[in-house]
């Protein structure tokens, strides 16, 4: 079912967008993926955006401080956890550093924000109010979140022990399964030697070629155009035209 209601422990729940301009970013995804928006007013800390499909949550959006200024644009994934705090804990004990220690944001829930031992960034989400994304694997919503990794074999060591994920591994694609599900992927990383590792989300759309196009008329850039992948689907990787990388892919019916 894409409309979601929980999310279990070790699934990827969230992601959101930290840009630089958040008027354009809004015009890019609207058009692009039929968003709507809801826009909630922090104050000192700006607004933040809810991207909406269908009326249900599906993705998140702000501008991005001083503090960040060195940060490229990105889309940061989540994941759900029982334990913000022991989640992080752990984390760190298997070599990750914490960017954010364990905080609550408001009654929403509690998080963290961590890099990996090869610099690739993600977040933990303890949910209290909000659990995160209510719609997904539909067009228009998240469907898949892929470790561009540069030692596949050092993500490979790091995750399981942190989120309990099992691995099916190939010599082309490592799949990761949630309680027999699969939820995302690791690869090693096709990124500019010196690049870090990152976390890649993919959004699903009806029509790969037509999504990556229309993205590229509204400033956006084709980084992989679109290709098949036997027995997925068919995928892009993009940019907006912020900076952000994220993947369309047009799943294949099974």
């Amino acid at each position: 079912m894409p409309e979601v209601t929980s999310h279990e422990p070790g699934a990827f729940c969230w992601i959101e967008l930290a840009t630089s301009d958040t008027q354009g970013a809004k015009s890019f995804y609207t058009s692009l993926f039929g968003w709507s928006v809801n826009e909630f007013p922090m104050g000192e800390q700006g607004t933040y955006y809810i991207f909406q499909k269908n009326g249900r949550d599906a993705a998140a959006m702000y501008q991005k401080g001083p503090e960040q200024a060195q940060v490229p644009p990105n889309w940061m994934s989540y994941v759900n956890v029982a334990s913000a705090d022991e989640s992080a804990a752990k984390a760190k004990s298997l070599g990750a550093t914490a960017m954010l220690e364990p905080f609550d944001v408001y009654d929403f829930g509690r998080m963290a924000v961590l890099m990996d031992p090869q610099g690739a960034t993600f977040s933990l989400w303890q949910p209290m109010k909000n659990i995160g994304v209510q719609i997904r694997d539909e067009a228009g919503t998240l469907c898949w979140n892929e470790l561009q990794a540069r030692e596949l074999g050092k993500a490979v060591a790091f995750y399981p022990q942190l989120f309990g994920w099992t691995l099916k591994e190939s010599p082309e694609y490592t799949e990761i399964h949630l309680k027999g599900r699969g939820i995302g992927g690791m690869m090693e990383s096709k990124a500019p030697p010196g690049a870090p590792s990152f976390w890649l989300p993919y959004f699903a759309v009806e029509d790969c070629d037509a999504s990556a196009a229309k993205a590229s008329a509204s400033g956006g850039q084709v980084h992989v155009p679109p290709t098949d992948i036997p027995n997925a689907g068919r995928f892009a990787v993009l940019q907006d035209p912020q900076g952000a990388g994220f993947a369309i892919i047009q799943l294949q019916m099974r």
